[in-house]
Parts: structure tokens; sequence; C-alpha cells
């Protein structure tokens, strides 16, 4: 079993964790609800945060001369420079973190589907959708760390994809702290395989970094790294990359498995890949011949583990070779 380091996590406050919304209510998120007891929090409501009680009158974001303003339709009030005054406050006295959870939809946490009126009166226009105030913030300060909507992380792939790039973002954080090159070369040593689904031309760059360790100081050698590692992590694992990595794995095995392990294996691969499994039934299959064959260098491997198994969700129905991109 591996030792994960706990993430830090920015969550919308009215997620499973207070009832602040505008109506007074709270957002229930089962996913939510399940990460909890596994994260340091860090829970924030813009809202409230600029003087807003609750429940409260609506807000939306109205665009004026193509310049977005966060108006209370209601009283006809504009919040934007309080709002702005606090998300940049907020953004520049946050410690170190992880990722980020948000609320969907909102004016002020959206990521992509906030939407965008022509005016403040019930009846206008919708002129587009894209990120709130704080969500846009978040984007183009921290878009190198997990950050997803609610809703989204209902679908267990983008799910499975935000807790491997948090866990695996925040096992490089305590790293750093170390400020050894030989711990960032046991921590690229144990997430190669996991960095070669995500990325394998940033994997190898970051290969010939720490070869060449002793050339760096620890800062640069730090900066150098992890700038690499968020490009790597920037790119969602595809279909055909997890199944290399899967099918290169199997080489370490191949002359300990019968001939039936291997053809249910390799029919196994042609499920995942027509979308019939997800990846978790395949590393349920390796971990159990990982048990059995204790080779040294796959029970190192993050890519079999890379988040704590209680959080493990295995659908039947979704799979990562399904056809549709699901971080449009």
């Amino acid at each position: 079993m591996r030792n994960f380091v706990t993430p830090t996590v920015v969550l919308s406050k009215c997620i499973e964790i207070y009832p602040c919304r505008y109506n007074g209510l709270k957002i229930a998120s089962d996913f939510v609800k399940q990460l909890i007891p596994h994260v340091n929090l860090i829970p924030i409501c813009p809202e409230v945060e600029i003087g807003l009680g609750t429940p409260r009158e609506a807000l939306r974001i109205v665009m004026k001369e193509d310049k977005m303003r966060l108006i209370q339709p209601k009283t006809g009030l504009d919040f934007t420079e309080k709002m702005e005054a606090f998300v940049n406050s907020f953004l520049e006295s946050l410690p170190e973190v992880d990722g980020f959870i948000l609320k969907g939809r909102s004016p002020k946490s959206a990521l992509k589907d906030a939407r965008r009126y022509s005016g403040p009166n019930p009846g206008d226009a919708i002129k587009g959708k894209g990120p709130g105030f704080f969500g846009m913030a978040i984007l183009e300060r921290f878009s190198h760390l997990a950050i997803e909507e609610e809703g989204r992380l209902r679908n267990p792939n983008i799910k499975n994809n935000f807790l491997t790039k948090l866990y695996t973002l925040a096992n490089f954080r305590e790293i750093k702290k170390s400020k050894s090159s030989k711990e960032i070369l046991k921590f690229h040593s144990k997430n190669k395989l996991l960095l070669k689904a995500f990325n394998e031309k940033e994997m190898r760059i970051l290969g010939r970094i720490v070869a060449k360790r002793d050339q760096y100081s620890i800062v640069d050698l730090i900066a150098d790294y992890e700038k690499h590692l968020f490009l790597a992590l920037k790119r969602t694992p595809r279909c055909g990359s997890q199944i290399n990595v899967l099918m290169n794995s199997m080489g370490y095995f191949s002359k300990s498995l019968s001939g039936e392990e291997k053809e249910f294996f390799l029919k196994s691969l042609d499920d995942y890949k027509a979308g019939v499994i997800p990846l978790s039934v395949l590393t349920g299959i390796f971990n159990s011949w990982l048990l059995r064959f204790k080779d040294d260098y796959l029970l190192s491997q993050s890519f079999f583990e890379p988040y704590p198994k209680e959080l493990v969700d295995i659908d039947l129905m979704t799979s990562y070779c399904d056809g549709k991109d699901y971080w449009k």
C-alpha cells in the first residue's frame, strides 16, 4: 500500500460544507463528501466574503462594452470592484495548494459555463458563457493545478483524472521541501509510467533533467522539473497511451503468465479500447499480478495506484475509450 501526501484543496463553501448559496441552500456532492476526509480544505464563498448575506438576491454577469460586470438585478447594485478586490486579495494570500473544486454555472466560481447577459433585466438576452470572476482568476493564475467544477466530477473519467493530478502534485509539493536531488529522482522513478501515460514527450524531458541533476543548483533543478511536470500533467491521458503502458508493463510478467491469462488480459484491453470497461478493471487485474510476482519496479509505480483506494470509483458504464471528449 502506498503512502499518500494529503492534498490541499480550495472548495466552494456551498458544496457539502455550509448552506451559503444565494437561496440559502447547500449543494450535495457524493464525490466531495467522499473526498473531505482525505484532504485539507480551504472552503470559500466569495459572495459572503464581500459582505452579502444568506439568502440573498441573485447576481449575474452583465456585459457592458465587452467588459464583465457583476450586477444584482433586483437592486441594480454593481459588485464588480468589490469582487475583483476580494479575488485578488484571497489568491495573493493563498498558501501553496494542489487543486480547486468550484461551483459550476456560478457567475463567480464557474470555470466555463457562467451565463453572460446583455443586461440586468429578466428578458435580456444571453450573450454567451464563460468563466465567472473567481473562476477566471484561478484559471489565469493556477491553470497548472487540478481544477474542476463539482458537476463534472460526477463523471468517473474526469474524477479519475482530477484525483490523479491532485495527488501527484501534492506529492511533488512535499518532495520540494526536502530540497534533495535524490528525492526528486525517486519521485520521477516512481511516477515514470504515470507520466508516460499523460505525456511521453514531457516524461522523457523530465528524465533528462533528473539525469543531469548534478549540473543544477537545487533551486534550478526544482524549478525546471516542476515546469515540465506541469506541462506533462496538463494533457489528459489518451486511451492509446494507457494501453501502451499496460502492454509494456505486462512484458515484465510475460514468461510467468499462462496463455489463458495473457489471452484474457489482451481481450480486456480490447474491451477497454471499445469502451466496454474502464481503466480500473485493467489496473485491478494488474495489481493482482503485482501481488503475485512482487516486481519491485512495478510495485513502486504510482500508475497502478495514483490515489487512495477509498476514492476509487468503478463505473462499468464509463470508459476513457468511449469516443467522448469529457474535458471540453
